[in-house]
């Protein structure tokens, strides 16, 4: 006869089951339980075996492995976070709740034109990242002050501080929405540990990556080296301040080549803005129409389309155009880290503030202007805009503009 161990119903002469499968995540104890180690201590998930005359018997079904996997991911994210098992629905509203009801608003935010898919998929991914690092059983209110400090753990793993800060504005605002609606009935306290960057922080961060600036000279090159529609690409973002998601969303109808103009709302904001173009963008737009594919149906008013006539944007998304420009500058050994298409809108502002007229600057990058001045001011003239865009053009060229 097989003696008993004295815990419940083992048996450490027991004859134990082998994993169902390689990567089974329980194994057998001696004690007739399925087992795992979970923060340094040893747990059971049900029963593998039953003392029957003595004898530890293993259960029907390979030891009933399949009831211990499913309790087994009941609990298991109580059981890593060091809290009471909570078996059954939770009640109360879940991260998997939160994520749910926080997508379908931004979703349907996204239908009405309100936010850029963008900046609905980094919503996306930030819940995402709530649902891996919390659970996604894991109620709201049961938050703490150590759960966001091991969140902000997970994101410096991969991120640094210009991101980090994002991100945690973002988190923030996830939660203030379940609060404002109602889903929880006190705001989340993410303690002090939960917070952004500091200002000095995020200063050398930025001193540590450089300037993200493209020098007159290395325009130039990129200008004499780039294909023709990669050309008129920079001299946009350089003349007009345009980014990856401005060029792929340009409409030909914004568009005055005759006039040397264009004049369109920034996809982002939505916010008007308008440029003088230089005979050396105009000259490069029309280089590329003369050229450009046979549009696919919904993109016949894009300027830009890829070789098979298709949108460059793709998901909400330019990070074609990015990685197409990003491999020219490798051809031409001008690359640099974090510096690419969007680096010439630095360049853009830089050279622009000296001329020292704000409101035509903002207005060329379709910057917001929230001062009470800017609520009373109703145009601003063309020679303004022109001047802005001399300037730079002077400082691009000198006496030898582009041919």
């Amino acid at each position: 006869m097989v003696k008993s161990t004295g815990k419940p119903g083992g048996s450490k002469h027991a004859a134990r089951p082998p994993k169902p499968y390689p990567e089974f995540p329980l194994s057998p104890a001696n004690n007739g339980y399925w087992q795992k180690k979970v923060r340094g201590k040893v747990l059971y998930y049900l029963r593998w075996g039953q003392v029957r005359s003595g004898k530890m018997e293993v259960l029907p079904a390979g030891g009933a492995w399949k009831e211990a996997l499913e309790f087994y991911q009941k609990v298991i994210d109580d059981d890593q976070a060091g809290r009471k098992r909570r078996l059954g629905k939770p009640e109360g509203l879940t991260i998997g709740g939160l994520r749910d009801r926080f997508l379908t608003l931004k979703s349907r935010a996204l239908d009405a034109g309100e936010i850029t898919a963008p900046t609905y998929l980094e919503y996306k991914k930030t819940v995402a990242r709530l649902v891996s690092v919390f659970g996604e059983r894991r109620l709201v209110e049961d938050l703490a002050s150590d759960d966001f400090e091991t969140l902000r753990a997970n994101i410096t793993e991969r991120w640094g501080p210009v991101r980090l800060a994002n991100e945690v504005q973002r988190v923030r605002s996830i939660f203030k929405y379940a609060y404002d609606s109602g889903l929880i009935d006190r705001p989340v306290r993410f303690g002090a540990g939960f917070k952004k960057p500091s200002a000095k922080v995020l200063c050398q961060q930025r001193a540590k990556n450089g300037a993200r600036m493209i020098e007159a000279e290395e325009i130039q090159t990129l200008l004499k080296s780039a294909p023709v529609q990669a050309k008129a690409w920079v001299l946009l973002c350089v003349n007009a301040a345009f980014t990856n998601k401005d060029i792929g969303d340009l409409p030909c109808s914004a568009l005055d080549l005759k006039g040397g103009w264009v004049d369109s709302p920034r996809p982002k904001t939505a916010i008007r803005r308008r440029a003088k173009l230089w005979p050396e963008t105009v000259k490069a737009i029309r280089d590329w129409l003369a050229v450009r594919p046979e549009p696919q149906d919904g993109c016949e008013d894009l300027v830009f389309l890829t070789e098979t006539g298709n949108t460059w944007i793709s998901s909400g998304t330019a990070n074609a155009i990015a990685r197409t420009f990003r491999d020219l500058l490798k051809t031409l050994k001008i690359h640099r880290h974090r510096i690419g298409l969007g680096a010439l809108r630095h360049t853009f502002r830089t050279v622009a503030d000296r001329t020292n007229d704000r409101p035509a600057i903002d207005l060329i990058m379709g910057h917001s202007d929230p001062s009470m001045v800017a609520h009373y001011r109703e145009r601003i003239e063309a020679h303004r805009l022109a001047a802005v865009s001399d300037h730079i053009r002077a400082w691009l060229f000198g006496s030898k503009p582009q041919q």
